[in-house]
């Protein structure tokens, strides 16, 4: 249309990013024999029958004479925590391959393990596409596993979860403005105390109550907690009674004060050699719970699940996140 006004740049990459994609690495080997790999969304089905596929590549990439030259290549569909390894692929300039167990494909083309789904390939075309290399091979061999996939959009890593087949309206409770099925609050409270149910008959195994478990389990994220850190993480759950637990736990001789630091305030704590063992013995217990009730779930709604629980946890909770952070100072008063 003449006489349009241009494209904002920024407002049209955010247009195109409302296009969610699946992310991929394409791996090979270079000429020379060592490994090559590089993130990718442009994956896509060219047909079934013959099973073909294709993707694109910049002119620019560093990888691109690789890829010409190859006769295989593999592509990985990447798992919801494969995130970290997608960002190691998309870096330039390192080895990206370091650490990682690989298993070996057509030709002898390097296979990523925990993927979604893997295609290993035989190069049948290649077309110049603009700035982009378009390369299309033959499916060889693939495998798939029942994971959730990782996704992209709006320029962050997401995920995907199927959409039941027919999903049910709340059903509505017969006094008019109370909470229905869906409230939040209704969902995690009773979630919460029907999970603690299961783990309460291994809690009074070691004649522990509720809120000397949270102490307990709370003392097992890092080596030794201040007196602050508890009070942080007590928040909300223990308040006033934090200090009465930790003494009743200390009484036991699960706990016990952790030698004085000058250059740290205040009291500090640990576990007992006896405290550990019991904390390890009730969280494997936890665990083994948690682990029955997300296979019932399945794989891709137990991934969604805890990402929103920890996105809403960090809305409700911000210090919540103080917790998983570094010790440097007081560690460092101890070395």
């Amino acid at each position: 249309m003449s006489g349009a006004p241009p494209f904002d740049p920024k407002e049209f990459r955010k247009a195109l990013g409302s296009f969610a994609t699946g992310v991929t690495i394409i791996t090979t080997r270079a000429p020379d024999g060592a490994p090559v790999g590089l993130t990718v969304n442009s994956f896509n089905s060219v047909s079934l029958n013959p099973p073909m596929v294709l993707w694109s590549l910049a002119e620019t990439s560093l990888s691109l004479p690789a890829f010409r030259a190859a006769a295989h290549w593999a592509v990985h569909v990447l798992a919801a925590d494969q995130d970290d390894l997608s960002q190691r692929f998309a870096r330039r300039g390192e080895d990206k391959f370091a650490g990682l167990e690989l298993d070996d494909g057509a030709g002898g083309i390097p296979l990523l393990r925990g993927c979604s789904a893997r295609f290993q390939c035989r190069t049948a075309f290649q077309y110049d596409g603009g700035d982009h290399v378009i390369f299309v091979g033959e499916v060889l061999d693939f495998d798939r596993a029942e994971t959730a996939p990782l996704v992209f959009h709006g320029g962050r890593y997401a995920h995907a979860a199927p959409r039941a087949a027919a999903e049910a309206k709340p059903r509505q409770p017969y006094l008019a403005g109370s909470f229905t099925e869906d409230f939040v609050g209704y969902l995690l409270g009773r979630s919460h105390f029907q999970f603690f149910r299961q783990i309460r008959p291994h809690l009074r195994d070691e004649g522990l109550d509720d809120e000397e478990f949270y102490v307990l389990a709370t003392l097992t994220l890092k080596r030794i907690m201040s007196a602050q850190e508890l009070d942080a993480a007590m928040a909300g759950i223990l308040d006033e009674r934090s200090a009465e637990t930790l003494h009743s736990l200390a009484e036991r001789g699960l706990v016990c004060q952790a030698p004085v630091v000058a250059e740290v305030p205040g009291p500090e704590y640990q576990l007992t050699e006896r405290g550990r063992s019991c904390a390890l013995r009730v969280i494997s217990a936890a665990k083994a719970v948690e682990s029955g009730l997300l296979e019932r779930l399945g794989a891709t709604e137990a991934t969604l699940l805890k990402s929103l629980l920890n996105r809403l946890l960090g809305a409700i909770d911000p210090a919540a996140d103080t917790l998983w952070g570094d010790r440097a100072p007081n560690e460092a008063a101890r070395r």
